[in-house]
């Protein structure tokens, strides 16, 4: 299982994520850690480090340490 890790920034998003969308995210990036490559979808072109994960209310840009085995959330993008 791959550890997550959020900035401040996104971290100040995902606080201010009403609870549907909350839930959902959290749901998702709990997916992206037991299973980082089944549980994203490739952003840009698909190199398996750079991914995503995206939920009706939500985008997170995603970055996967495979051999560290974390996770950094780069981006969080409310949808609404």
């Amino acid at each position: 299982m791959h550890a997550l890790k959020l900035d401040p920034a996104a971290e100040a998003v995902y606080d201010a994520l009403p609870p549907r969308a909350s839930e959902n995210l959290t749901r998702a990036l709990t997916q992206a850690c037991e299973r980082p490559l089944d549980a994203t979808h490739p952003y840009g072109v698909d190199d398996k480090i750079i991914r995503q994960v995206i939920t009706p209310e939500v985008r997170a840009i995603l970055l996967i340490g495979h051999n560290t085995k974390r996770i950094a959330v780069l981006q969080l993008d409310y949808l609404g």
